[in-house]
């Protein structure tokens, strides 16, 4: 039998580099990712990594929506 918390660690220990986290959470807002992909990242990827790319991917997302919506209707284009 194995050590508790044993996978965490190991999971955690994972070193992946900026660019293939950045790419697997795009995929993942972008909702298209092939299933060789996903083991790959499963088996590379550091979850914390993930979490802290996604939230900051998520935050940003937001960011642009509401500055996009703040031009959209400063400038008159939404009408009326």
């Amino acid at each position: 039998m194995s050590e508790p918390g044993k996978d965490l660690k190991e999971a955690v220990g994972r070193k992946a580099s900026l660019l293939q986290t950045v790419s697997a959470v795009a995929w993942g807002f972008f909702g298209v990712r092939r299933g060789k992909d996903h083991a790959n990242d499963v088996a590379k990827l550091n979850p914390v990594h993930l979490i802290i790319a996604g939230v900051l991917g998520a935050a940003l997302f937001v960011l642009v929506l509401v500055l996009l919506v703040r031009w959209v209707i400063s400038s008159g284009v939404a009408g009326a």
